[in-house]
């Protein structure tokens, strides 16, 4: 980081990707989005596109990122819209995927993921959240590293949620191995590694001109949810139904994470609402705790993933 000044816009809950973006020149720049097929991985794309960048979709349907690309080409008139196969919970489709990469990497938002899944494990045998959520990104930042280093000023986006409110990154049993499994404790866990990624990349990978931030998108119904019943859903809305948000409020603050000139030089940093967020407070919903900023946490989660990628 090289500014310690919290980061305001004059951006706010409602306002969309587009209002972000607007006026922003990104011709040159080539974007990766993650899970850029459906929900606001898609209005991420979209946004990024409008302002002229070359962006692929990094998705595990090709078929549902083909029909992504060509709306999306379609309401930018920008043809440089591809599409790549990733399944982040497959270490493998990773490992080709930065193999078959070439150039730099500008902007890199880690936006696919998985919410409240029943208890489910890789062939590692890690929780699927954790693998899919922080795993899985994890590797494809590192993995990407070179590319992101030669683009001179890159920028990774780490979509957490403010469901890490939930749960930090229990080192002790990480995978459920011994812990009773609890879905949304689960998930908590993971957007918790993705904002300590984040603080962890940019103390790392600063000096390469790459800085990270993470951020809270929102409540918006999208496939996300696709594991949360509609009972649950109605609870969740009843319990807050002004903060819910379109897809296109949703992807507002991951499009100025990714290219906003206002965040020029920032990294590690937790943003919400368009805005870095506050500390968090007792029995809010809103805001950023203060063990998902931790720089020791955030380096022990570093060594910890580092050494179950290596098996």
């Amino acid at each position: 980081m090289t500014t310690n000044n919290p980061i305001t816009t004059s951006f706010a809950h409602q306002s969309t990707a587009m209002d972000v973006i607007r006026g922003v020149d990104l011709v040159g720049r080539r974007a990766i989005v993650t899970g850029g097929s459906s929900g606001i991985g898609v209005e991420t794309a979209r946004a990024l596109a409008s302002a002229g960048a070359e962006v692929t979709l990094a998705v595990r349907n090709p078929d549902a990122g083909q029909q992504a690309a060509n709306d999306i080409t379609g309401t930018t008139d920008n043809d440089r819209v591809l599409v790549a196969p990733l399944d982040l919970a497959d270490q493998g489709s990773v490992a080709d995927f930065v193999a078959n990469w070439d150039g730099p990497v500008h902007i890199l938002v880690n936006n696919a993921g998985i919410m409240a899944a029943p208890l489910s494990r890789t062939p590692q045998g890690w929780e699927l959240q954790f693998a899919t959520n922080h795993l899985g990104h994890f590797a494809l930042a590192n993995g990407l590293r070179p590319a992101l280093a030669a683009s001179d000023g890159a920028r990774i986006v780490s979509v957490s949620s403010a469901a890490h409110l939930r749960s930090p990154v229990v080192f002790e049993d990480i995978q459920y191995d011994k812990r009773e499994y609890e879905p949304w404790q689960a998930y908590g866990q993971s957007k918790t590694a993705n904002v300590l990624f984040a603080v962890e990349a940019t103390r790392r990978w600063a000096d390469d001109g790459i800085l990270t931030n993470s951020l809270m998108p929102g409540a918006i119904r999208t496939n996300l949810q696709r594991y949360v019943s509609e009972e649950e859903l109605d609870r969740l809305r009843a319990g807050n139904a002004a903060a819910w948000k379109t897809v296109e409020q949703g992807a507002a603050t991951s499009v100025l994470v990714a290219a906003s000139p206002l965040l020029d030089g920032v990294g590690g940093r937790y943003f919400e609402d368009c805005q870095q967020a506050a500390p968090a407070q007792p029995g809010g919903r809103t805001g950023v705790a203060d063990y998902a900023l931790d720089p020791e946490a955030a380096e022990r989660l570093w060594q910890v993933s580092t050494a179950l990628l290596k098996g």
